[in-house]
């Protein structure tokens, strides 16, 4: 096992993988930036190494200086979290280079996958099914248009070196195809550093299913179970439930398809496969998150399991400990996001001070969080407070639960997306488990104006 590990992250996640650290005996090192100095993790953290300014490409998007401070203090493992590098193929290339480990897939496997195109014609070949689109890159207008013509309208632009639903543009039409393709080239090219776009049919009131896979480097690979992550805002996920509450038949094929995925990547450590379930039970693999998920709490209330743990022991060499028949899944978990956001004001962002901060407790409820009062959110990263996870024996406990949680959170300072969420949660046809991928946009038009508290 590692003795001393560089966290090169920051906010609720370097909190999680600080505890999963202490718990394997491993002595945790936290890289942060100028804006980052007061923040939960330096102060939970043995040691901590400022790694630049403000700026996320100054700091935690700075490969010589996160390797450069895990060198300085004598790590021999580096976790990139989510977000920022954590899928990136040359920090894994460069720690491999450096002797430090990196808890992830090996590079060659980020590289398998760095590109959608790239990924879904491998697990094409896989035999899993992808949703119909053009057969690669669309490197014109005319090739896009060409493209969505034989698909059919709406289809969606999607950047190749997209993920976390950034880079995705839907289009109704040729004509608004002309118009938003260079402006979605132009997208694609400032957040991802490649313009190239491919195109897939849109499948309206699809369900999003994620499918948690883990995998060690000796050919053992299983699933954790399922993740329904549908209710969704600019396809960015706002709460996510496990299990899927699909039928069992389709379960079961979705999770025989993503092992196949898996295995056939040659895929190691945590990674999820995520698919899109259309109205009349047909399912399609749309993308591979090779690193822990945000929403991986819910796989852990139902799985009984520590993914944290679970992924740096895989990265250490460990072989999975567990076979896919010993995977046992119980209850029903739900996570809803807490953002510093005005849900009134179209989501915008809200960087206030944290006056006043009461987390709730109770049976089967966990926040996972950073914050605290008098802690005041730095502009330069996303707007993340916390996450709120309720387990309950069925789905009906669980949302009971995730209400008297979300109605006891109380954050004086920015306005927040509670109001949201709650409105969410007493929704009847949320209730009847009856939601897609659009019934966050639906709910926002008949409810334009949720009032976004921020506390009394």
């Amino acid at each position: 096992m590692f003795q001393r590990m560089l966290i090169a992250n920051r906010g609720e996640i370097a909190v999680r993988i600080i505890r999963a650290c202490r718990e394997l005996g491993i002595e945790p090192i936290v890289a942060y930036s100028e804006a980052d100095r007061d923040s939960m993790a330096v102060r939970l953290s043995d040691h901590a190494v400022c790694i630049g300014p403000g700026p996320s490409e100054k700091s935690y998007l700075s490969i010589p200086n996160v390797v450069s401070a895990a060198l300085t203090t004598g790590c021999d493992a580096l976790h990139p979290g989510y977000g920022f590098l954590s899928e990136n193929s040359y920090l894994a290339e460069v720690c491999e280079h450096c002797n430090l480990a990196f808890v992830g897939p090996p590079a060659q496997v980020l590289e398998r996958f760095s590109n959608k195109v790239a990924a879904r014609q491998m697990m094409k070949k896989a035999g899993l099914p992808v949703v119909p689109g053009s057969d690669g890159s669309v490197l014109n207008l005319e090739a896009a248009r060409d493209a969505a013509a034989e698909v059919g309208f709406p289809v969606i632009l999607k950047a190749a070196s997209g993920g976390g639903g950034r880079g995705m543009r839907r289009v109704g039409t040729d004509e608004e195809l002309v118009r938003m393709f260079p402006l979605a080239v132009a997208e694609a090219q400032s957040a991802f550093g490649n313009g190239e776009l491919y195109v897939e049919r849109f499948l309206s009131r699809s369900k999003h299913i994620e499918m948690q896979i883990a995998a060690d480097r000796y050919g053992g690979a299983i699933h954790l179970g399922n993740r329904d992550c549908s209710l969704q805002r600019r396809h960015q996920k706002m709460l996510e439930e496990a299990p899927a509450g699909l039928p069992a038949e389709l379960c079961e094929a979705i999770s025989s398809a993503a092992v196949t995925g898996a295995r056939a990547a040659q895929y190691q450590t945590i990674g999820t496969m995520e698919f899109l379930v259309d109205s009349s039970g047909g399912f399609y693999f749309i993308e591979m998150n090779c690193r822990l998920q945000v929403e991986h709490a819910v796989t852990e209330f139902i799985t009984g399991l520590d993914l944290v743990k679970l992924q740096i022991q895989l990265a250490a060499g460990d072989p999975l400990p567990l076979a896919q028949d010993d995977v046992s899944l119980r209850g029903h978990a739900i996570e809803a996001r807490i953002l510093a956001e005005d849900a009134a004001q179209d989501f915008a962002p809200e960087f206030a001070p944290i006056r006043e901060y009461q987390p709730p407790g109770g049976p089967g409820v966990r926040i996972d969080s950073h914050i605290y009062a008098g802690y005041s959110p730095p502009p330069y990263y996303d707007s993340l407070l916390g996450k709120l996870i309720t387990w309950g024996r069925d789905r009906t406990e669980a949302i009971a639960r995730m209400d008297r949680a979300l109605e006891e959170t109380h954050i004086v300072g920015p306005k927040t997306t509670i109001p949201f969420l709650l409105a969410v949660l007493r929704n009847p046809q949320f209730q009847r488990g009856e939601i897609d991928t659009e019934f966050g946009v639906e709910l926002l038009r008949k409810e334009p104006v949720l009032a976004a508290e921020s506390g009394p």
